[in-house]
């Protein structure tokens, strides 16, 4: 049986190469979703411990744009639509997410009555015949008048199928996520580079969200320069005083708050009071302060890596990328190894 060599973030590194880019400035991170312009390609995940109304916000004003989950009512997701847009008067682009079964015609068009931007069909398989039937019931509703993400897939077949049903951008990885379990629990997936490469060649007009498995602002330059349009975070920006819930202490004495996978039993259990499968699991994870930080930073880091490459955008950067492997030992090399590494005494 033949089988393909599939990589992932920390298998290849990007190759430096001659820059005449003297300041970041001169760097423009666009990106668009139709005419929905995003100066920071970093979208939020539709988790109940990431994306609800402060988030959507602090994304929104950073450049970037925030997915509102939809494990809520109708009337709660509405709600947190119509205080981002009608009461308060923000401007600027966010997603609602919805399913494909139930009510999710009936949310959608809550969440469009109330200025929502962007429609986003959420479910873990995209490439799947109820997405299909969710996307053309949409389209048959709409028509072109909304903007639809959809997902997510992992292959070339997935995101050329799910954009020929109607979606406009599709969210790319299976199983990469930091509190995902869905490899383990059913054998599938790919690694969430390798993911890119292959949706990447895709011949449709279709936006490309890499959505999993990114760590660092080193991984966020990765993705965009192996074709995706924009990155969608989950652990990296909860834990923050923009996601949702508590902070509360950890045993150890350090304030935590909670983050979740949407999959996961406290999640499943918390929506709709049963689980069936867990897919993801519940965690806590250390408070980080605002995530205007953590944009800022994230934002420095990837105009930085473009530099590197001396691309002036992304279209630039995806043209001149070039990559190399790293062996494991390379890939501890890249690390701030002195953390790790045993300090020894000279004898006397």
């Amino acid at each position: 049986m033949k089988f393909k060599e599939s990589v992932t973030y920390d298998d290849l590194l990007l190759v430096p190469q001659y820059s005449d880019i003297q300041s970041r400035s001169e760097v423009d991170i666009t990106s668009f979703l139709g005419h929905h312009e995003l100066t920071l390609p970093i979208m939020a995940s539709p988790m109940d411990t990431v994306s609800e109304l402060s988030m959507a916000q602090a994304m929104s004003e950073a450049g970037g744009m925030a997915v509102i989950h939809r494990y809520n009512t109708i009337e709660e997701q509405q709600s947190i639509a119509a205080q981002f847009f009608s009461n308060s008067g923000w401007k600027g682009t966010m997603a609602a997410a919805i399913g494909v079964t139930g009510d999710f015609l009936e949310r959608t068009e809550a969440l469009i009555a109330a200025g929502t931007n962007v429609i986003c069909v959420d479910v873990a398989h995209g490439h799947h015949i109820l997405v299909k039937k969710a996307l053309e019931a949409l389209r048959n509703e709409y028509g072109k008048d909304i903007y639809i993400i959809a997902g997510n897939v992992c292959t070339l077949e997935g995101i050329n199928d799910v954009a020929d049903w109607g979606a406009n951008a599709v969210r790319c990885n299976i199983g990469g996520g930091s509190i995902c379990s869905t490899r383990i629990v059913t054998g599938h997936g790919l690694p969430g580079l390798q993911t890119i490469f292959d949706c990447a060649r895709t011949d449709r007009e279709v936006k490309i969200i890499a959505d999993g498995g990114i760590k660092t602002s080193g991984d966020i330059v990765k993705a965009l320069a192996a074709g995706a349009d924009f990155v969608m975070c989950g652990s990296l920006l909860a834990g923050t005083t923009e996601s949702p819930g508590s902070v509360v202490a950890h045993p150890a004495g350090y304030p935590v708050k909670e983050y979740r996978g949407m999959a996961s039993k406290d999640a499943q259990l918390n929506w709709r009071n049963k689980s069936s499968t867990p897919e993801g699991v519940a965690t806590y994870i250390s408070y980080k302060g605002s995530v205007k930080d953590i944009l800022e930073d994230l934002e420095g880091g990837i105009k930085s890596g473009l530099s590197y490459t001396g691309a002036r955008s992304l279209k630039e950067l995806r043209h001149k990328a070039e990559w190399a492997r790293q062996t494991s030992a390379g890939t501890q090399e890249s690390q701030t190894h002195i953390l790790s590494t045993p300090r020894t005494r000279s004898k006397k």
